[in-house]
């Protein structure tokens, strides 16, 4: 049996009485892109944030790699090996993109951030090269220097996708990763998302756009009003008449 990386078991979670998640039961499995649709208000975004600990179930756990998630805080979360890209970029706007990324490599080296990392950045010889890098192959090599700040929206989420590499994650979770760009933008970070699907990172993701999830989900889960209605390949999921049904009044499966 393929190895699960990521295992969701019978999660529920309520606000002010509201069910924003019921009975949530998925697994995904080391390698795979899995994909995370449905219309808006389904509970995708909840969903996440219990998988980082921003969010605690009211019950149910998740579980990474055998161990429990459930009650651990974000940052310890994110040092097992589990990072999340958002939807709208965190970045450090008035720094430059070779020392937005510097910090994340910085900081899984270290263990922790220090503020006397930007005294020193210059002396982080190794560090830098490994940034410069990881920018070069988002195609961002040319804006190094750059205040991340000045970028486009298409660009800041390249660059916190490049923050998100730079920790070399176990598990890459990306929340919408080409909203808001345009057409060639999207298919540039498709093609950047097989590429590292290719060295074998898994990877859930969020996304309206179903240009986006044919081209890179090896499964899907379907969420609408809370619940998963349906998981299984792209193929299995397009043909099942429950998504259709949960798609009515948004983008058609």
């Amino acid at each position: 049996m393929e190895n699960v990386v990521l295992h969701v078991a019978d999660v529920h979670k309520s606000f002010a009485g509201l069910h924003a998640l019921s009975d949530i039961d998925l697994s995904v499995r080391e390698g795979e892109t899995h994909a995370i649709i449905g219309p808006n208000g389904a509970g995708k975004s909840t969903l996440l944030n219990v998988c980082i600990g921003r969010l605690r179930p009211d019950s149910g756990h998740v579980v990474f790699n055998g161990e429990n998630l459930t009650g651990k805080q974000p940052h310890q979360i994110n040092q097992l090996g589990v990072v999340r890209v958002f939807q709208t970029p965190e970045i450090f706007p008035e720094l430059s993109l070779l020392e937005n990324v510097m910090i994340p490599v910085l900081a899984k080296r270290d263990g922790s951030f220090k503020l006397r990392w930007f005294r020193r950045f210059s002396g982080e010889k190794d560090v830098r090269s490994k940034a410069e890098g990881i920018l070069e192959d988002l195609g961002l090599g040319s804006f190094v220097g750059s205040e991340a700040g000045s970028l486009s929206r298409g660009d800041k989420r390249r660059l916190e996708l490049a923050m998100g590499l730079a920790q070399e994650p176990k598990l890459l979770l990306l929340d919408e990763p080409t909203a808001g760009m345009a057409r060639h933008d999207t298919n540039a970070t498709i093609d950047l998302l097989k590429r590292i699907k290719a060295q074998g990172m898994t990877k859930v993701i969020i996304e309206h756009d179903m240009h986006v999830v044919f081209s890179l989900a090896d499964r899907i889960s379907v969420l609408a009003g809370g619940r998963i209605i349906c998981q299984g390949t792209p193929e299995e999921v397009k043909a099942d008449p429950r998504v259709k049904e949960a798609y009515l009044g948004e983008e058609q499966v």
